[in-house]
């Protein structure tokens, strides 16, 4: 029987500082760095672009994403909010959650942290079927 196709990590950070949750060179580095430190490899340069504010729920703030070979990493800054919204989804298993987690606080200075951990492909066929 094979392990399951991978793991998927969200993260909902709170009360970080929105200098750093405002700042694009921020984002791009950890874009460019946490699949480095967790032993992934990226397919492309990150893509970082601010959107704009566009109702009471969203004032605005960095989106930036980069497509690794295991599958991908995006983050949502929310800087007037001090909030951030990320996504690790790996096809790797045993995804290390603590490093990942410290990886966010420290470096957006959150106070609070709220996670979810799904694993993907339970039934991921151990074979090629064609």
């Amino acid at each position: 029987m094979s392990q399951h196709f991978g793991e998927h990590l969200t993260l909902d950070g709170y009360g970080g500082s929105a200098e750093l949750l405002n700042d694009e060179a921020l984002v791009k580095r950890l874009l460019n760095e946490l699949p480095k430190e967790l032993g992934m490899n990226a397919l492309i340069e990150p893509l970082v672009v601010f959107a704009p504010e566009n109702d009471l729920k969203d004032p605005g703030g960095w989106s930036g994403f980069v497509i690794i070979a295991e599958s991908h990493i995006s983050i949502h800054t929310f800087p007037k909010r001090g909030f951030i919204s990320a996504d690790v989804y790996t096809c790797q298993n045993g995804l290390d959650q603590e490093k990942i987690k410290r990886y966010f606080i420290d470096l957006f200075d959150l106070k609070d942290l709220e996670v979810n951990f799904v694993i993907r492909g339970t039934k991921y066929p151990d074979h090629n079927l064609i």
